[in-house]
């Protein structure tokens, strides 16, 4: 595959997107495991989340 003379720039545009996609996936993993992790939190402590039916009984 020849990509020209601007070869450098199409593959570094690439790569940084690969890692900025990579990064955003890891953020994601990241966060919906320390919200897990605090929502865990709040239950243990008794905090309990409210559901549909009950907001809808009142």
């Amino acid at each position: 595959m020849d990509l020209g003379p601007h070869a450098a720039f199409i593959i570094a545009s690439y790569a940084i997107v690969a890692v900025v996609m990579i990064g955003l996936v890891a953020w994601l993993i990241l966060d919906g495991w320390r919200h897990q992790r605090a929502l865990d939190a709040l239950e243990a402590r008794g905090v309990r989340r409210r559901s549909r039916a009950e907001d809808s009984a009142r």
